[in-house]
């Protein structure tokens, strides 16, 4: 019985396994969309606390078929995402606009992941860069005027 059931597991185990290669090997649609970026990341490089996070990442759809973007997701709630919700034409460009919230002091290292019906299924898009804080606003010392004579009344 044993030998019967460990059999039984064996022979489905090999289905589907030659059932999975089979799929692998199927080819794609060589006409399917495929989002191609200018850059995938972005580095503030040195930002102070407060200031403008903003930044795009532009693409191509380089595919022969319409592109449509799902919504993307960042890694965390300070840096958010914006993109097209119409299809992108073949031959088209767009942008996805990423805003990072820069109150927090210190270092930026988040990640955007964008998914498609492109042929590249998934893009990670990286922001980096570092906030520090404002300088202190001084004012300005007051310096006696040695000249002045005061005036009584």
């Amino acid at each position: 019985m044993k030998k019967l059931i460990f059999s039984l597991v064996l022979f489905a185990f090999t289905s589907f396994s030659v059932m999975a290669q089979d799929a692998a090997q199927q080819p794609s649609n060589p006409n399917a969309a495929e989002i191609t970026f200018v850059k995938t990341v972005h580095d503030y490089g040195t930002v102070t606390q407060g200031a403008d996070g903003t930044c795009e990442f532009k693409f191509t759809n380089t595919g022969k078929e319409p592109l449509i973007l799902s919504r993307p997701q960042s890694s965390c709630g300070c840096t958010v995402p914006t993109w097209p919700q119409e299809p992108i034409l073949p031959g088209k460009s767009d942008v996805i606009k990423v805003t990072y919230n820069t109150n927090n002091i210190g270092p930026i290292n988040k990640t955007v992941t964008v998914t498609s019906n492109g042929k590249t299924s998934r893009v990670v898009l990286q922001i980096k860069g570092t906030v520090v804080a404002k300088p202190a606003t001084t004012l300005p010392e007051k310096t006696g005027d040695q000249g002045a004579t005061p005036i009584s009344k």
